[in-house]
């Protein structure tokens, strides 16, 4: 079993502290004394503390998954990175300050170091930039050693407004669907071309829709470039027990919630 920081046994109320809008995206930060920081890229089942599973049609049911966005150090913060796509999320959109969540975590597999010296290309789309910006700042800590390691960040989104996201990370690179913000097309797009310029010298780290992660995947195979993908799937549960996020891997299917949700990129053989 890989390595990993083991959530403490059931759920618990995280008081929330604040909301912060970034065009339809919404961070809520809240307060987890009781829990250990997480590593990039780990994931908590979140739900509102109260009025949960009595919206249209008695949904939401089951807690959702999230990426951790950022746990800052020498504090019991963790923040959240949320868009209203459903029943869930909606309700979790609409907490604010002095609101709880409920949460169970962290949970899965996070991200591991850059390999033989490799430096890091993170690169994310939409609401999956939020386990690269917690990986973000501890590679600042990870590579402070290796001045010349600097962290290249490629980010993608739907249209400006959802370009807005881009804020909560640094010094991003930005692609939009429609051209209104950075290059005009996919992320890839910027992957592809900073493949050709590094070479083999780096290490992938993405976090996306399956298409762009299947994307990611087939350019670091075809440049022989190590990839970590956080891959997305359905969990009823977090922790194993349902195998309702299974995806295939070439040893097998795995669970993402435990084996996951960031696999080596060399072990699937296509994302979706």
């Amino acid at each position: 079993m890989p390595d990993r920081v083991l959530a403490p046994f059931g759920r618990r109320a995280a008081p929330i502290t604040a909301r912060e809008q970034f065009g339809p995206y919404v961070v809520l930060r809240c307060e987890d004394p009781c829990g250990p920081r997480p590593e990039a890229g780990q994931f908590y089942m979140l739900q509102a503390a109260t009025r949960w599973g009595g919206g249209e049609g008695e949904r939401p049911f089951l807690s959702r998954a999230f990426s951790v966005l950022r746990a800052p150090p020498h504090t019991d913060e963790l923040h959240f990175l949320l868009e209203d796509v459903g029943p869930g999320t909606r309700r979790l959109c609409e907490l604010q300050a002095r609101d709880a969540l409920l949460l169970l975590g962290p949970l899965g597999v996070g991200f591991r170091a850059p390999r033989n010296g490799r430096c890091p290309i993170l690169v994310g789309g939409g609401v999956g930039i939020a386990p690269l910006a917690i990986w973000q700042d501890q590679l600042s800590t990870i590579l402070q050693d290796r001045p010349t390691a600097a962290t290249i960040t490629l980010l993608g989104f739907r249209d400006h407004d959802h370009a807005r996201g881009a804020a909560i990370l640094s010094d991003a690179l930005l692609a939009t669907d429609d051209g209104s913000v950075g290059h005009r097309g996919f992320v890839t797009d910027l992957l592809a071309d900073r493949l050709a310029l590094e070479g083999a010298s780096v290490e992938v780290y993405a976090c996306g829709p399956p298409p762009m992660l299947e994307a990611v995947r087939a350019l670091c195979a075809a440049n022989d470039v190590p990839a970590q993908l956080a891959l997305e799937s359905g969990m009823a549960c977090g922790f194993g027990a349902c195998f309702g996020c299974v995806v295939p891997t070439r040893g097998g299917y795995v669970r993402l919630c435990v084996e996951g949700p960031v696999i080596d990129a060399g072990d699937l053989e296509a994302v979706g």
